[in-house]
């Protein structure tokens, strides 16, 4: 049937059949030769086209029983030329109407961008009105009910199909990515603001709808059907009877009508996915419009990048700055890892590509530094032993300068600080350090505080005196006088329980009375010392 619309003489077949299709509309329904070549220049055709090559043209589409040739014996032709030229009559067959009109509809769809009118629904609603005042009325003419329900099913026709055509292009505008961004921003604000105002008031628009079906369905739509039957005033034909095929269609449009704005199974209609639809399209074209904007915000290409680089390069203040610039750029830095290996040759080749083989491992000093660790000979341990005999001497004479200093501070029994009265001011030193070792630590049950050295070899024991109003002691040295209490000290070795342990034990273990009578000893013992 389209077999017209291919090959290298499809725009002469095309434009005649235009030329029928245009004749028609004009109620002529058959064309003579010159006519036809004459009508061509009305639909567009401007070519050089011969008799035989129109005549060739026409018998092709009468071969493909698009158009048909009857002869016209009504006319009085004066010569046989004219006989010949005038006496066919060609007129397009039922099979080249469907062809030109398929071909007209393919490109009105693809020029049409389709709509979503309100003013369809309220169209309907109107017609729907309409059909229910006119039904109640029995004076009313049934061509009146026919041409009504004709429009309300025209408008339901353009509402699925401006819809269904808007739905298409909204997706394809969605699709596009390479539109311009002011193009699309138009586009987008146009279609946005289409579908804010589409959305308005669209239930309410709705609801007329249904309320208006449901409203004609009430006083029955068999008698509306069947007085629109008669409005339509159907020709006849030779062959079966056309009113049940045209109630069935009657009837399928109408529940078409209910599946948009009432169903009758209880389903959600589906003039309520226009709204989803609507508000889903607007939250992507301005997803779609927030994409490109940020994509655009993005560099353009290298080229650019480069060229904004090199300005930058150019304003640079230093060299410094050049060096901080191309490291930030590129982060590339010298291949110092390039002559690092695997461990193991034998598992991963040194030949094979970088790109098969598995990474190795760099160090941080090679990548901080640039150099790489070196595993050496051990370096050579210095010899120390005259050092540790030097540090060994200086021990020992330490060692018995410390033992001489306990020497001369030792004490056989408990004696009174005064005792020491000049002494060496080294000596003097490791007298003050037992001094402050027992008189940082509490005294006892018997008032004596005890206290031993570092390396615990001398314990020092040491009491108040008995009349700290008394005499005090003065300890001199070559660099100064020691003025203090005249404290009874005793120093001995740690562990050999010296004369004033024995005092204290024995002043533990007598009543008030024997202690003051060790005391009483203990005072002796001073004063025998003294």
């Amino acid at each position: 049937m389209f077999r017209f619309t291919m090959g290298d003489r499809a725009p002469l077949y095309s434009a005649i059949l235009q030329t029928f299709g245009d004749a028609n509309e004009r109620l002529v329904t058959a064309l003579g030769l010159d006519e036809v070549r004459e009508q061509l220049r009305g639909v567009g055709w401007f070519g050089a086209l011969t008799d035989e090559d129109l005549t060739g043209a026409l018998k092709q589409l009468r071969e493909w029983e698009l158009l048909d040739v009857i002869q016209n014996h009504a006319e009085n032709y004066r010569t046989a030329e004219e006989y010949e030229r005038r006496n066919l009559q060609y007129s397009l067959t039922r099979r080249g109407e469907a062809a030109f009109a398929g071909v007209q509809h393919a490109l009105s769809v693809l020029v049409s961008t389709g709509a979503l009118q309100t003013a369809v629904l309220d169209a309907i609603a109107d017609r729907l009105a309409e059909l229910d005042r006119l039904s109640q009325d029995v004076t009313s003419g049934d061509r009146r009910i026919f041409a009504t329900l004709q429009e309300l099913e025209g408008h339901l026709d353009a509402l699925r199909g401006n819809t269904k055509q808007f739905n298409g292009e909204l997706q394809r505008l969605l699709r596009t990515d390479g539109a311009e961004l002011s193009t699309f921003h138009e586009v987008k604000g146009a279609t946005v603001a289409y579908l804010q105002e589409f959305l308005t008031n669209l239930d309410q628009r709705a609801h007329a709808v249904a309320a208006a079906v449901a409203r004609v369905e009430e006083h029955g739509t068999g008698t509306l059907w069947e007085r629109a039957l008669r409005g339509a005033e159907l020709p006849p034909t030779g062959g079966d009877d056309p009113a049940p095929a045209w109630l069935a269609r009657r009837q399928a449009r109408w529940d078409g009508l209910r599946a948009w704005f009432l169903p009758a199974d209880g389903s959600p209609p589906r003039v309520e996915h226009l709204h989803h639809v609507a508000r889903r399209a607007i939250v992507t074209l301005l997803q779609v419009l927030d994409r490109i904007t940020e994509s655009r915000r993005r560099s353009t290409g290298a080229v650019q990048d480069f060229r904004e680089l090199a300005r930058w390069f150019a304003a640079a203040p230093g060299e410094d700055d050049l060096h901080r610039l191309w490291a930030t750029a590129f982060g590339l830095g010298p291949s110092r890892h390039a002559h690092l290996a695997h461990a193991d040759p034998e598992l991963v080749s040194a030949t094979e590509s970088w790109h098969d083989a598995p990474p190795v491992e760099v160090s941080a000093l090679l990548r901080t530094s640039g150099r790489t660790e070196r595993f050496t000979r051990t370096g050579r341990v210095r010899d120390v032993a005259a050092l540790k005999a030097e540090r060994a001497e200086r021990a020992r004479a330490e060692r018995a300068e410390l033992d001489a200093a306990w020497s001369l501070l030792r004490t056989e029994s408990p004696v009174r600080l005064s005792r020491f009265g000049a002494l060496d001011h080294e000596v003097f030193e490791r007298l003050l350090d037992l001094l402050g070792r027992a008189l940082a630590v509490r005294p006892d049950t018997t008032g004596a505080r005890r206290a031993v050295t570092g390396d615990g070899r001398v314990e020092v024991v040491l009491r108040s005196p008995a009349d700290p109003q008394g005499v005090p002691a003065v300890l001199r040295t070559a660099r100064g006088t020691l003025t203090c209490p005249d404290y009874v000290i005793e120093v001995h070795t740690a562990g050999v329980a010296g004369a004033g342990a024995v005092t204290d034990r024995a002043a533990a273990g007598t009543s008030a009375a024997g202690t003051g009578a060790a005391a009483a000893a203990v005072r002796d013992r001073e004063v025998a010392a003294g």
